[in-house]
């Protein structure tokens, strides 16, 4: 009788066992192509093109204007050869890479501006790293050609402004074809591109170049607002631009005190709101930032380096978007901008990435799941019952 019930418990054991693998993958699975693939389409799937004010209207103007849909993110910080784990490379570069490329699927955009620090180390990399990197880039950002990809420089890209070098900018410049203090026109929209990291002030050659060039900017764009007859011989030989204020694009804000005044659930935690911000290292200095606004009276302002959300009004009127970080190694939950623009409106809606709290969550009940399923499949062959009945047949085999 004991050898009989030491068959029939071993043989259900054995049929356990071999059931094992088959349930553990049943489980582990379904919550990996969960967790790495399906939860972004289902998260960025919610958002949509924002609205603009004037669309739907009868008789409206602005209703015949071309809508361009663009993209905005910013600080993606690929890690580098120095500080960059890599596995906390892989797990961050993955992330970007599904959001990313999701994203481009499910919305379309004709366009995606990215505002700067897109390496974490591009201000002290060789040539080999910095190879590299951009190779990484590449691959994660790759996009179609009817989508245009427009890259802002940002301080981890070429150093801040003491480390900034016409080596380190030329680099940058050859790859992603970046000019500082660059004039973009698309369906009549004028976006102005800034290196804000050369703002300085202090009369570098880098800094001079960077100045001309905004003033020569703003004198163009100044000459196609102005249609009163003693602007006709200023503007005689410039080009003709667009009737229409500009889109400032830069990777520093413009000054601001701090970010007491931010608010939402990608603003800066509450014990950091009050601290200060340091001129020409968190946000461009005040005499930079209002140069700027009277250059170019901009609509909109998009900046990121912060790597938290906020919106203030400069003088007032001006908007100002701060981007937060699209890397998950910045932020809980990442975010982009999302805007519909003509050449006299616009309408933004930002959407929202899959939070990291919540990706952790699956794996941990799942791994719960796991750990059950191991120890109802190992128990009988670790009970007392089972080791007894086993020395038992041993000795009677004896």
């Amino acid at each position: 009788m004991a050898f009989l019930r030491f068959s029939i418990t071993d043989g259900l054991c054995r049929k356990r066992r071999g059931s094992l693998p088959l349930k553990l993958l049943c489980v582990s699975l379904p919550v990996f192509v969960f967790c790495e693939f399906l939860i972004y389409y289902i998260v960025i799937i919610q958002c949509h093109w924002p609205q603009l004010k004037s669309q739907g209207q009868r008789g409206s103007e602005q209703t015949s204007e071309p809508v361009l849909k663009a993209i905005f993110l910013s600080d993606t910080h690929l890690l580098g050869k120095i500080n960059g784990h890599w596995l906390d490379k892989l797990r961050r570069e993955w992330q970007m890479e599904r959001a990313f490329q999701t994203a481009l699927w499910l919305l379309q955009p004709e366009i995606v501006f990215i505002l700067g620090d897109i390496f974490d180390e591009g201000k002290w990399s060789s040539s080999q790293a910095w190879a590299d990197d951009v190779r990484r880039f590449r691959k994660m950002f790759r996009h179609p050609a009817h989508i245009e990809l427009i890259v802002i420089v940002g301080n981890h890209d070429i150093g801040f402004h003491y480390e900034m070098t016409t080596y380190k900018l030329g680099r940058f410049s050859e790859v992603f074809n970046f000019t500082s203090e660059k004039l973009l026109t698309r369906k009549a929209i004028n976006f102005v591109m800034v290196n804000s990291v050369a703002l300085e002030g202090d009369g570098c050659m880098i800094c001079r170049t960077a100045e001309a060039k905004l003033a020569e900017l703003s004198h163009k764009l100044n000459c196609s607002l102005k249609k009163r007859s003693q602007y006709k011989k200023r503007c005689s030989n410039m080009d003709k631009l667009p009737v229409s204020a500009p889109v400032l694009l830069q990777h520093y804000p413009l000054y601001r005190i701090s970010d007491s005044k931010c608010t939402g659930e990608d603003s800066v935690p509450p014990d950091k709101k009050n601290d200060p911000f340091i001129e020409k290292y968190d946000v461009l200095s005040q005499e930079a930032s209002q140069k700027l606004l009277w250059w170019f009276h901009p609509r909109l302002i998009l900046s990121g380096h912060t790597h938290s959300a906020c919106e203030v009004l400069h003088n007032g009127e001006i908007p100002e978007i701060s981007v937060p970080s699209f890397s998950w190694r910045n932020r809980n939950n990442p975010s982009f901008i999302m805007g519909s623009i003509t050449s006299r409106d616009f309408s933004l809606y930002k959407c929202f990435l899959p939070c990291e709290n919540t990706v952790i969550i699956i794996y941990c009940t799942a791994g719960t799941v796991l750990v059950v399923l191991l120890l109802v499949h190992t128990w009988p062959l670790i009970s007392p019952f089972h080791f007894v009945q086993r020395l038992i047949t041993k000795r009677k085999a004896a």
